[in-house]
C-alpha cells in the first residue's frame, strides 16, 4: 500500500526548555502528519547520547533518552513545580540545541521529579522495573558508577567494577541505591511519556519508524555487562573497530570506534542477545529501520587506535543464519534495511532473502560517479524512498554544495524550477516513485538550507543540533502536502 511519511527527530521538535520533547509539541506534530495525509512518522534513535551527542552512540541500547522527557507533563503530574524549571536558561536558541547546558542543569529538574515520585511510587512502578529487569537494573547500575568516577570510561574504573567481581558488584549496588533508583525511576518516566505519545499517534493512524544502530558504543552498560559478545582482547580492549572505508562522504572513510560483534560467540546461542534486542525495539515502534544493514553480510574492521579508517578490511558477517534466528524467535517483525554504502552481491542476496525493504537515496542518483540505481524511475515496490537521510544535505543545501554537473543532473531529470522550489520538485520525485514508502525530511518540507543539517557524517560538533521553530508545522503546509499525498495517491486506506 503507498504511503509517505516524514522524518522528524524527537530532539528536533520546538520546546521552551533547550529540546523536543515528548510532551504537547509532539502530539502536535502527529496531529500536523494526521491532517497531511501521512501515515508516517520516522525518528532518530531515542537513547540516551553520549559523548558528541550523537544518538548512534549511547550508553545504552535500551535505555530512553532523559533529555527528552516533557517536564510540563512531569509539573501537571505534580512531580515538578513550575518556579523549578520554568526559569532555568538553556543557553539555546529556537532553532539549536545546547548539549552542554542539558548535561549541566537537567538531570537536577529531573531529580527533584524522581524524588516524589519514589517517595510514593506510582501502581505500575515495580511493575515497569520487573519487566525491564533484563536490562534496567544493569543501566541504573552503569549510570551510578559513571557519576561516582566522574563520568569516565568504565574501562577507566578500578579492576574489579571493569571485570563484574561478583563482591565488588554487590557492594556497589549497596553503596550506590539511592543512584541507581534514580536512573530507574528516570527510565519510568520516560516509557510512560513514550507509551502515551506512541499510542497517541497510532490512535491518528500515525506509525512510528524507530532507529536501531548496528552497533554498540564502547563506553556503554551492553559492552561492561556482557562483553563476551564482543571482540575484547583480554583487557577488555577491543582488537577491532567498526567504520566505514573511505567513500563520497569522507576521502578517509569513517572511523567511528564501536566494537565489533563476537558473531562466532553469538551464534552458540542461537543469536539471543540480537533476538531480544530486536523485541525490545519492536515492542517500542511500529517499524524498525535497522542501520548499516550491509554490516550484517560484510564488515569493515579497523586495528583499535587508528586515527583514520583507511587501514581497514572486510570480514564476514552472520549472513542470513542472525534473521533466521530472529524470524524463528519473532515471527516477521516489520523492518526496514538501510542498504546505504558500498554494497556487493552478498548485501543484495542477504536483503532479497529477507525480503526487508531497502533504502533508495534520490540525492544519490545524481552522483556521477555511481547513482543509476537511485534514479526514481528504477526504484522498486518493495523499498523506501528518500530525498536524503539524516547524514544528507536538506534539498536546499544540496544544491548549492553538490558539484555543478550532479545539480544540473537532477534539474534535468525533474524538471527542477525554483518557482516550484527546489526541494519540492526534489519531493516530487520520490512521492512519485513506485515505492511503497516515501520519507522526506522535515528541513525539506519546511525549505531549509545547510543551517538545518542535522549531521555530516564523519565530523564532531555542531551536528544533532538543529530543530524547527514553533508555528512552522501549520495548517498551510499540512494542506499542501495533503495534496501532494492525494495526487500521487499515498493518503491512508
Amino acid at each position: 500500500m503507498r504511503a509517505s511519511g516524514i522524518l522528524m527527530p524527537i530532539s528536533a521538535l520546538p520546546s521552551p526548555h533547550g529540546i523536543g520533547t515528548m510532551g504537547q509539541q509532539a502530539r502536535q506534530f502527529v496531529d500536523f502528519l494526521h491532517k497531511a495525509g501521512q501515515s508516517y512518522w520516522q525518528i532518530l534513535p531515542i537513547c540516551p547520547t553520549s559523548y558528541g551527542d550523537s544518538p548512534y552512540q549511547s550508553f545504552s541500547t535500551y535505555a530512553g533518552n532523559p533529555y527528552l522527557i516533557d517536564l510540563d507533563e512531569l509539573s501537571a503530574q505534580g512531580l515538578l513545580k513550575p518556579e523549578e524549571y520554568k526559569h532555568i536558561d538553556w543557553q539555546s536558541t529556537p532553532d539549536c540545541i545546547n548539549y552542554g547546558v542539558l548535561y549541566e542543569k537537567r538531570y537536577a529538574v529531573l531529580h527533584l521529579a524522581c524524588e516524589r515520585l519514589l517517595a510514593a511510587p506510582p501502581a505500575d512502578y515495580l511493575d515497569f522495573v520487573k519487566k525491564n529487569r533484563f536490562w534496567l537494573p544493569d543501566y541504573a547500575l552503569f549510570m551510578a558508577l559513571k557519576d561516582a568516577h566522574g563520568g569516565a570510561c568504565w574501562q577507566q574504573w578500578e579492576e574489579s567494577l571493569r571485570r563484574r567481581e561478583p563482591d565488588a558488584i554487590k557492594i556497589a549496588r549497596k553503596r550506590y541505591a539511592k543512584e541507581i533508583a534514580f536512573w530507574q525511576a528516570v527510565q519510568y518516566l520516560f516509557y510512560r511519556q513514550w507509551q502515551a505519545l506512541k499510542n497517541y499517534a497510532n490512535a491518528k493512524n500515525i506509525r512510528v519508524i524507530g532507529d536501531l544502530p548496528i552497533y554498540i558504543a564502547l563506553d556503554s552498560v551492553d559492552v561492561w555487562s556482557e562483553p563476551k559478545q564482543f571482540q575484547l582482547d583480554e583487557n577488555l580492549n577491543p582488537t577491532e573497530v567498526a567504520g566505514c572505508p573511505p567513500d563520497g562522504f569522507s576521502a578517509t572513510g569513517q572511523l567511528w570506534g564501536n566494537p565489533l560483534y563476537d558473531w562466532d560467540a553469538m551464534a552458540k546461542d542461537g543469536y539471543a542477545w540480537w533476538v531480544r534486542r530486536i523485541r525490545h525495539m519492536c515492542s517500542i515502534y511500529d517499524v524498525v529501520r535497522i542501520d548499516h544493514f550491509r554490516g550484517f553480510a560484510g564488515y569493515y574492521a579497523i586495528p583499535y587506535g587508528s586515527e583514520t579508517a583507511i587501514g581497514g578490511r572486510w570480514r564476514t558477517g552472520p549472513g542470513y543464519a542472525l534473521f533466521a534466528a530472529i524470524k524463528k524467535k519473532l515471527g516477521d517483525p516489520r523492518i526496514i534495511a538501510e542498504d546505504l554504502g558500498f554494497l556487493t552481491q552478498d548485501v543484495n542476496d542477504l536483503l532479497r532473502r529477507c525480503g526487508y525493504p531497502g533504502m533508495k537515496v534520490l540525492e544519490f542518483g545524481f552522483d556521477s560517479r555511481d547513482g543509476g540505481e537511485y534514479r526514481p524511475h528504477g526504484y522498486p515496490v518493495n523499498s523506501i524512498a528518500y530525498v536524503g537521510t539524516h547524514d544528507n544535505e536538506p534539498v536546499n543545501g544540496w544544491m548549492e554544495t553538490a558539484s555543478p554537473e550532479d545539480v544540473a543532473r537532477a534539474v534535468q531529470y525533474l524538471n527542477l524550477t525554483r518557482q516550484e522550489g527546489y526541494h519540492w520538485g526534489m519531493m516530487r520525485g520520490v512521492w512519485a516513485s513506485a515505492s511503497e514508502l516515501a520519507i522526506v525530511q522535515a528541513q525539506d518540507i519546511l525549505g531549509l538550507g545547510h543551517e538545518a543539517r542535522m549531521n555530516t557524517p564523519s565530523t564532531v560538533g555542531n551536528n544533532w543540533c538543529w530543530r524547527a521553530k514553533r508555528g512552522v508545522f501549520n495548517d498551510r503546509l499540512a494542506a499542501k502536502l495533503y495534496q501532494a499525498a492525494e495526487l500521487y495517491e499515498r493518503l491512508p486506506r
